[in-house]
């Protein structure tokens, strides 16, 4: 797939700018605020429907307007694809693919695929479980725009559950009527759980070998990484009802817990994604180095992954990551690439980068919202 245009109105501090792409790498030179990492953001909004710098609306509105826009055309193999994504700080946004509004916004989701890589994803590494579950969801719905929809079932099912569980826990007596609801929620919490533990336990097993590989050729397999999923339920095979059934054991045996607590501590919200470096878990005891060499292997993996699965490169949008990582790394990032993948890079100086990228690659300047 190929970003050949894209138009933003009143979008953060753009006003009105359209950019052609007319090659395979794009660098986006400027100071920093300049609106670089902005015109990034747009493209992931259109590509995931969310941006991992903020989640209020208002924030994405240039100030003072009362809406903003983001539009592209995007060549697929199989056709032209033209999105546009409507912004209202007090509205519902819409959503429209060639030229339809569509009453479901995911399913804009897998039109444009992309890999996004900037410094924060360091704390995939040493931050907490949650990120490490919303980059293996986001993966997923590039993988399987369906899992969107599984997703939100099963975060509709909890918050029902643990409106339940609080009333509950606030009661001086349980009341007969409230355990049986709860039981009709365990019920749902098992199946819609399953899904999503399912194909996490899926993905981490495609996606393992391919980091692996990629983190030994870019340590000289001087180490040895390790990715492990590890679900809060852990089924002994991928079978709909095993899974299930191992859910609502598991729920039973947490039942006083979750009654006592008032809140719901079985499902996929609470499982966790392990990386070790040698053996060791590398949120603790890895090195800075070590955690970007992770990092990298991860980000090159989900753009094999992308591609195998959809049968079309993705985009990579490489925010300020350059300066990031060592000449070595650079190098490995870079000729991994090649021209295979269209390439959005971030970079206040043009020093990093190798002369032969700097020829082959389109330069645009930003400077206060404007492109030239």
């Amino acid at each position: 797939m190929y970003l050949k245009k894209l138009h933003l109105h009143s979008f953060r501090n753009y006003g009105e700018q359209q950019v052609e792409f007319n090659d395979h790498k794009t660098i986006l030179l400027g100071d920093n605020a300049q609106g670089k990492t902005n015109l990034l953001e747009a493209v992931e909004l259109l590509s995931t429907l969310k941006s991992h710098r903020t989640t209020r609306e208002r924030d994405l509105v240039m100030e003072g307007a009362t809406v903003g826009q983001i539009a592209a055309i995007c060549e697929r193999r199989y056709a032209e694809q033209h999105l546009a994504l409507t912004l209202r700080p007090h509205q519902r946004r819409s959503v429209m693919l060639n030229g339809e509004t569509l009453r479901r916004h995911l399913d804009i989701l897998g039109i444009l695929n992309s890999v996004q890589f900037s410094s924060l994803d360091l704390e995939l590494v040493r931050g907490s479980p949650e990120n490490r579950r919303h980059w293996l969801d986001g993966l997923l719905v590039q993988l399987e725009p369906v899992y969107a929809y599984i997703l939100q079932q099963y975060q509709q099912v909890l918050r029902q559950r643990n409106a339940l569980l609080k009333k509950i826990s606030q009661e001086e007596t349980l009341v007969k009527s409230s355990m049986q609801q709860l039981k009709l929620w365990d019920e749902q919490l098992a199946t819609t759980g399953a899904r999503v533990t399912r194909r996490r336990a899926r993905v981490i097993e495609r996606l393992a070998p391919l980091a692996l590989e990629w983190h030994a050729s870019i340590s000289g397999k001087t180490e040895l990484l390790e990715l492990k999923y590890t679900p809060n339920v852990a089924p002994l095979e991928d079978d709909p009802e095993k899974v299930r059934e191992a859910f609502l054991e598991k729920i039973q045996q947490r039942r006083q817990a979750e009654t006592n607590l008032g809140t719901t501590v079985v499902g996929p919200h609470r499982d966790e994604v392990e990386f070790m470096i040698n053996h060791t878990p590398a949120r603790s005891y890895g090195s800075q180095g070590q955690q970007r060499t992770l990092v990298l292997a991860l980000k090159l993996a989900e753009l094999k992954l992308i591609a195998a699965v959809v049968g079309e490169p993705p985009l990579l949008l490489l925010d300020d990551v350059l300066a990031e990582l060592d000449p070595h790394r650079q190098n490995q990032l870079l000729l991994a690439l090649g021209d295979r993948f269209q390439t959005l890079i971030t970079t206040t100086h043009l020093n990093a980068f190798d002369p032969q990228w700097l020829k082959a690659s389109q330069i645009l300047v930003v400077e206060a919202g404007k492109i030239k």
